[in-house]
């Protein structure tokens, strides 16, 4: 089955293609200060951090507790887990392999 993004443009196909080509973890850190704040940064490394605790079954108040995320944030991130295009499982499934 073929997935359709609903964000799909020529923009975002540019910025992934220069994520797909990042090849360590160092590499990482020099793009993505460069082409983020350190607060999105923050906040998109707190999103994933959230999906994990929430695939290991941790309650809201203990997420809120380790993360800092409002139950705002958390609800978003879970009804993504739940209902959304499956990339929140995709990678915590591969990093969990790695581990």
């Amino acid at each position: 089955m073929s997935y359709e993004p609903k964000i799909k443009s020529e923009e975002i196909d540019l910025l992934f293609d220069a994520i797909l080509c990042l090849t360590s973890q160092e590499e990482c850190y020099r793009f993505f200060e460069d082409i983020c704040t350190i607060k999105e940064l923050q906040s998109i490394a707190q999103r994933l951090h959230v999906a994990r605790l929430l695939q290991e079954k941790k309650t809201y108040s203990d997420i809120e507790y380790i993360t800092k995320a409002s139950t705002t944030t958390i609800s978003r991130i879970n009804k993504c887990l739940l209902y959304g295009a499956d990339g929140y499982r995709l990678i915590l499934d591969r990093l969990a392999q790695e581990e």
